[in-house]
Parts: structure tokens; sequence; C-alpha cells
């Protein structure tokens, strides 16, 4: 009898984060959705829960190395192995300004849960991943990190998001041979509370390249920056 896939989503209470955990578990994946709000993550888990699915909520702060740790403990505990790690969790505070004026300090945080958080969560989970008969990470960034057409937006989110991919480029090349493919993915600009309402994508459509390297892209495609279920330039 073939294992249960398992996923871990890391801020998955909202937004695309809940979608992708709403569609892993729609196909069957045991999926662990994590928030560092524990209400909102049990709600989640909840409404994922009634669809028959098997959800489990792991309260995880992605900025709390103690945090990363407890919930690695707690997943290793429930489940033997891990098919699926999508970093997702972020954070968007850059207001109007360009780099000459932005806050270095907002920068520093802005990496830290938006590309330090991933490199935490990767290392604190990556063995289970290896366990994995193919271990996917999907590294949840965006097409304003992308260097080759970078402009003055948002500087702070950017420049993270630049250093997530490097992440996913390191990760992926040592984990390769573990088994393990680790890619990036731009989900583009999603109808969601960071992307507003008025953004032309529906939450579907971003997760939809994530769901697709989780479950369906080829074994050997990793260390490459995804939109749409097409490799694109860094």
């Amino acid at each position: 009898m073939a294992k249960q896939k398992t996923a871990l989503v890391t801020g998955a209470n909202k937004g695309i984060g809940l979608e992708i955990a709403r569609e892993l578990a729609e196909r069957g994946f045991h999926v662990f959705l994590s928030a560092r709000k524990r209400d909102a993550g049990l709600k989640a888990a909840a409404m994922v829960q009634k669809q028959g699915a098997k959800a489990d909520f792991v309260e995880l702060d992605v900025s709390d190395p103690a945090s990363v740790k407890r919930a690695a403990k707690e997943v290793a505990a429930a489940a033997d192995h891990l098919d699926v790690l999508v970093n997702n969790a972020g954070m968007h505070e850059d207001g109007d300004g360009d780099v000459l004026t932005t806050d270095p300090k907002l920068v520093r945080e802005t990496i830290e849960t938006n590309a330090l958080g991933p490199l935490r969560v990767t290392q604190a989970f990556w063995p289970l991943l290896a366990k994995s008969d193919a271990g996917r990470i999907i590294n949840v960034s965006s097409g304003v990190g992308a260097l080759h057409d970078m402009e003055s937006y948002a500087p702070a989110y950017s420049i993270s998001k630049t250093a997530l991919n490097a992440v996913t480029r390191q990760s992926a090349a040592a984990l390769k041979s573990k088994g393990v493919a680790v890619n990036s993915v731009t989900p583009g600009w999603v109808r969601t509370d960071m992307g507003g309402t008025g953004a032309p994508r529906s939450v579907q459509e971003g997760a939809d390249s994530v769901v697709w390297l989780a479950t369906e892209a080829p074994k050997d495609l990793t260390g490459q920056f995804v939109q749409d279920r097409r490799v694109i330039p860094w």
C-alpha cells in the first residue's frame, strides 16, 4: 500500500497559502497548515477538514528559530516523511517610497521573514523531505524579486524576494543528492489581503503553479524560477 502523501504549507491560514493547502488536501495529501496565529490556523484547518480531507494545524512563526524547531518535532511525531514543503509565509510592509528613503530596519525585518524564514524551515524539515521518494520544496517568491527587470517598487519586499531566490538556488544545489527538488514560484498579483482587491488574479490562479510543482512537475525540475508552469529568468 502506497504511503499517504504529506505536505506542510506555511502561512496557510488565508489567501494563497490556504488555497494551496485546500487543493493539496483535495488531491489526497495529509496537509499540515502552519500559521503564527493559533486561532486563525485552527479555523483554516477545520475548513479543510470539512471537505473530508486530512489536515492538521501546526503553530509556526518562521521568524522565530525556537518556533520552527518545535514545529519540526511536532510534524516528525505525526509523519515519518514529508513529500512537499511550501514556504509561503511572508510580509510586505513597504510604503510608497523608493530605496533612497526606505528604513534599513524594515529591509532587515522583511528579509528575516521572507528569506531567512524559509531558510530556517528548510533546514529544519529537509531530513523529513529526504525520506520521501520525491521530496519537493516550493518557495513562494515574487516577480518583483527578479533582478533582470527590477525597478524601484517596494524595495524591502523586492530585495527580500531576491534573497529568497538565492536561498532556492543554494538549497536546490545542496539537496540534489538527497532527491529533493527546490524551486521558486511567482504567483503573480493575486487578490489577497497582501495583493488587495484590485489585483487581476484569483487565489486559484496564484496557487496553480505551486500545486503543479508539488504534484505533477518533472522530478528533475529544480533550482528554477517558475511562473504559470514555465521557467522564467532570475
